[in-house]
């Protein structure tokens, strides 16, 4: 009699797990796709390990790993328009000075992405 490679799904014990390339991820609004096993019934999906610690080191590169991922402020008004306070830890973080130009992109209708301008010389 051959053995089965084929594992039950632990979640609904009812479904197999088949392999996949398409399980997103999303972190700090970035989409990843990785590969991992989905239930053929339930649908639920599991990334091994190594796959996860791919994911977790582009994310490191990235910036967007091992920071508080939302940060709550209140917006003040200004003459000129409207000030978003940038926290100290981030700003010493991050290195920054206080004179740096940014690039300040809508993403949607309540999203805005804030991107530090790269040096001119």
């Amino acid at each position: 009699m051959k053995k089965s490679k084929e594992r039950k799904c632990p979640v609904c014990e009812k479904g197999f797990l088949i392999p996949v390339s398409d399980i997103i991820s999303e972190i700090e609004g970035m989409i990843f796709v990785e590969n991992g096993e989905r239930c053929n019934k339930c649908g639920e999906e599991f990334i091994p390990e190594e796959e996860g610690k791919k994911t977790i080191s582009v994310a490191k590169r990235l910036g967007i790993w091992g920071h508080p991922f939302k940060l709550h402020r209140k917006l003040s008004k200004s003459t000129g328009g409207t000030i978003l306070r940038i926290p100290s830890d981030i700003e010493h973080d991050m290195h920054l000075q206080g004179n740096e130009h940014v690039l300040v992109s809508r993403i949607g209708k309540k999203r805005m992405m804030v991107e530090i301008e790269e040096e001119h010389e």
